[in-house]
């Protein structure tokens, strides 16, 4: 028989479960009109009472969440496309531009067209501009071999988060989960050269022995040898900067040979916990043993 503690577990993690349906329908309707309706539908849970369970358990109201997501999006076009303002505005759900303006220094200490200027992505766009090498740090670090388990996600690596989600649910499930659990993520295809849809990705946590290996979790081993470690800080809209200077400029000044393997990504805090303009990646570039 089961204990009372065990089944409290059990149902902790459904409504963990059907809230990560919520944010999956989220993203997928980021430009659509999102009704709470329809949302506790999604959640399988009592209009009444949805709601206030979903911000207990998260830390933050839906309309909160919806406002992160939509102005990360933002953000990203802001930063890498030349779409106007207004319409960035407008697809992120915004009916008056000043509204939107207020919202995004809020949430990213500067206007939309200050952000888009001088946001960090520049600094990183400067840099490759440049041909510097040596603007920003990189460290060479050798790793272990890392167990993970991890779920595959495909498209937009805006969206990596969905994966997480769901193996942090499974690992929870199973009992797996550690207070500290570390997030990491591998990303497998190249942005500019492999269509939006198609891009391959896992997020992934070190796990112990003794985990179930049931999908949509599956086993990954984080190779161990040399990498490059950029610290980035700043919304991970900004990054793909990040990644062309280090593998544009530094990589071809620096002597080393990329290896064969993907790049990882390890998240040391969270949109969670701290504001999109600190947050802190670490960026390991594989490289071939010397």
């Amino acid at each position: 028989m089961s204990s009372p503690k065990a089944e409290s577990g059990k149902a902790r993690i459904g409504y963990e479960a059907r809230l990560n349906r919520v944010v999956d329908y989220i993203y997928d309707h980021l430009e659509d009109d999102i009704r709470f309706d329809d949302l506790a539908k999604v959640a399988c849970l009592s209009p009444w009472h949805w709601h206030r369970i979903y911000t207990a358990m998260r830390g933050e109201t839906i309309a909160a969440t919806i406002r992160r997501l939509r102005l990360s999006r933002a953000a990203e076009r802001l930063a890498n496309s030349d779409m106007a303002v207004a319409t960035i505005a407008s697809r992120a759900g915004y009916g008056s531009l000043d509204t939107f303006r207020r919202a995004f220094k809020e949430t990213y200490g500067k206007s939309p067209a200050d952000y888009r200027l001088s946001g960090s992505h520049v600094a990183f766009k400067a840099a490759l501009q440049a041909k510097d090498g040596a603007f920003f740090p990189v460290s060479i670090e050798t790793l272990a071999p890392v167990r993970c388990a991890s779920v595959a996600h495909t498209g937009s690596y805006m969206q990596i988060d969905r994966a997480m989600g769901q193996l942090f649910a499974k690992l929870a499930e199973q009992g797996s989960m550690a207070a500290d659990q570390r997030m990491l993520a591998l990303f497998y295809d190249d942005p500019d050269l492999v269509p939006l849809d198609d891009m391959r990705s896992r997020a992934c946590s070190p796990v112990l022995d003794g985990i179930a290996w049931n999908l949509p979790i599956e086993e990954v081993i984080l190779r161990g040898g040399v990498y490059a470690r950029l610290r980035y800080r700043g919304p991970y809209a900004d990054m793909k900067n990040a990644y062309r200077w280090l593998l544009g400029v530094w990589l071809p000044q620096s002597g080393h040979e990329p290896d064969d393997a993907p790049v990882f990504e390890a998240y040391l805090n969270s949109p969670e916990e701290v504001g999109p303009t600190e947050l802190l990646t670490d960026i390991h570039l594989p490289l071939r043993a010397s």
